[in-house]
């Protein structure tokens, strides 16, 4: 698998355009970088409560399968990475209040539990989980690796 290509122009670069520049990675790599996918997902992306995470996972989800219908496998990959994203990011504010991992001086936060996060990365993980295995995407996903990212 070739890394995320963090050495891209990902401010004036299109990847529904040019998807053959578009590499997977792993996990959310790039997720905050790829456009148009950037604009278009971002402004639903919201934790912050169990019924705000219900609403943007439903909404990102159903994006993905907008994209899927539109044949667009970076488009799906990007929903799947802000999908993912509200799960990771919703448990770091679970854990860590204001999800500052670290103080500002460098030390360890205590970790206190968040019960409204806690569901809200809940939310997240049951769509996020539901897109990864989605066998169009996984379909997708292989023949961009094999058509685009082989050496």
């Amino acid at each position: 698998m070739k890394a995320f290509d963090y050495d891209l122009d990902y401010e004036n670069l299109d990847l529904r355009e040019k998807p053959e520049l578009y590499r997977v990675g792993k996990g959310e790599q790039g997720v905050l970088l790829v456009q148009p996918y950037k604009g278009e997902i971002l402004p639903h992306w919201r934790f912050k409560t169990p019924d705000i995470a219900r609403e943007s996972s439903e909404k990102i989800y159903a994006m993905f399968l907008d994209y899927k219908e539109k044949n667009d496998f970076v488009g799906m990959d990007m929903a799947r990475k802000f999908l993912q994203m509200g799960y990771t990011r919703a448990r770091r504010y679970t854990n860590y209040k204001g999800g500052r991992k670290y103080a500002e001086n460098g030390t360890l936060s205590i970790r206190k539990g968040d019960p409204q996060k806690a569901e809200s990365a809940a939310i997240f993980k049951e769509i996020w989980e539901k897109a990864k295995t989605d066998e169009d995407y996984l379909r997708m996903k292989d023949e961009h690796k094999a058509k685009y990212e082989t050496d």
